[in-house]
C-alpha cells in the first residue's frame, strides 16, 4: 500500500521534528507502505526552499516515489474541491493528493486530517 506523506510531515521533518524522523523511520521500516508525496506537496517544498536547504531537502524527496497528475487525478480533485471546498475550505493540494490516493488505494498522513474530510479517504494523523 501507498503511504502518501502531506507537505506538513516532511516541513517538519527538515527542521528536525523526531517525530516526524520517526514516523517515517517506521513506515519505511514496516514493510506495509511504500513512501510516496503528491506532485504538488512535492513542489509545495521545492519551490520555497532556500538554497542552503536545498541539499537536505533533495535527499528527504529521493527518498520517497512522487506521485504523477494526469487528467483522472485532475478531474476527481476538481470533484472533490468543489464538494468540500465550500463546507470545509479544502484547497486544490490537498483535494489533488486526495484523489491521488483514492485513485491508488493508498492512505495519507498529515497534521491536518481536517485537511480530508472525505469518508471513503483513508487519513492516518501523523502523530
Amino acid at each position: 500500500m501507498r503511504a502518501y506523506i502531506d507537505s506538513d510531515v516532511l516541513i517538519w521533518h527538515l527542521r528536525g521534528e523526531r517525530k516526524a524522523a520517526k514516523l517515517l523511520g517506521t513506515l519505511r521500516k514496516d514493510g506495509k507502505y511504500d513512501l510516496w508525496t503528491g506532485a504538488l506537496q512535492r513542489a509545495e517544498i521545492v519551490f520555497f526552499m532556500r538554497p542552503q536547504e536545498e541539499q537536505a531537502t533533495l535527499l528527504l524527496l529521493n527518498e520517497l516515489r512522487t506521485a504523477a497528475v494526469d487528467q483522472s487525478i485532475v478531474d476527481l480533485g476538481a470533484v472533490l474541491y468543489r464538494r468540500w471546498h465550500p463546507s470545509h475550505g479544502v484547497d486544490v493540494h490537498d483535494c489533488i493528493l486526495a484523489a491521488t490516493a483514492l485513485h491508488s488505494g493508498g492512505n495519507i498522513f498529515t497534521l491536518n486530517k481536517k485537511h480530508y474530510p472525505m469518508p471513503e479517504l483513508l487519513v492516518t494523523k501523523a502523530w
